[in-house]
């Protein structure tokens, strides 16, 4: 055989070789599946914006007024403030031109926000209703990292739990002895839709009360699926 000939062999044959490891094995009685696993629990952080609003024909002076009013609130808040409790944070500040029919700028009108956050309620509803210089805008309730991490191992082992118990029971069901485990994977995840308004205020009825914000704890679900695979065995 030709040199020609031997090297156009070899070139053959590990052509064949490669594509013969690039298909995988063939794995009989495989089935794919999911389980969920649900856990309520009580919100415990409260979030509560205040918002101050001013208008008026010079940038300047709405700006200085949207800033005394924040520094005010952003004092008063401080005193109540409490690691882990009560935190007070400065949100949104906007300044935009007001324009007149015929198109020209004719006002300024701005808005600052102070936003409370913590997990001592009454603290932060009590403290929302002294800053009478601010109008409430916006209460929320959500679940804090800290409270999210403590159920979340629990909550996964519930899922783990129900995947291995309808793995055995779909081995049972077609006829088989047990299974093996090909692939899974575990995801986690506060589950329903985004945080939701549960309170606001308009302006005028925030202007003429001082009292605290009216809240009551809400529950949330966290929910925790497993995924993945089995290998039916005999």
């Amino acid at each position: 055989m030709t040199t020609r000939r031997l090297m156009l062999a070899a070139i053959a044959l590990a052509a064949a070789m490669h594509g013969a490891q690039a298909e995988p094995a063939r794995i009989d009685n495989v089935v794919s599946f999911s389980a969920s696993a649900n856990l309520e629990v009580t919100k415990d952080l409260l979030t509560v914006t205040l918002q101050a609003v001013r208008d008026g024909t010079d940038a300047a002076t709405v700006q200085a007024g949207l800033k005394q009013a924040l520094d005010s609130a952003l004092a008063e808040a401080k005193k109540s403030a409490a690691p882990g409790q009560m935190e007070v944070r400065t949100g949104n500040f906007s300044l935009n031109p007001r324009y007149g029919r015929d198109g020209k700028i004719n006002g300024w009108q701005g808005s600052a926000e102070l936003v409370l956050e913590g997990k001592d309620l009454p603290r932060v509803a009590q403290t929302a209703g002294k800053l009478t210089g601010m109008n409430v805008v916006n209460v929320s309730q959500s679940l804090s990292r800290e409270l999210t991490e403590k159920h979340d191992t629990e909550v996964t082992a519930q899922a783990i739990q129900k995947f291995r118990a309808k793995a055995a029971e779909l081995a049972k069901q077609f006829g088989f002895a047990g299974y093996t485990l090909r692939e899974v994977n575990v995801q986690s995840a506060e589950q329903g839709m985004p945080p939701r308004p549960m309170y606001r205020m308009n302006a005028e009825a925030a202007a003429m009360s001082s009292a605290p914000v009216p809240v009551e704890a809400g529950r949330g679900t966290l929910t925790s699926t497993v995924s993945g695979s089995v290998v039916l065995t005999k």
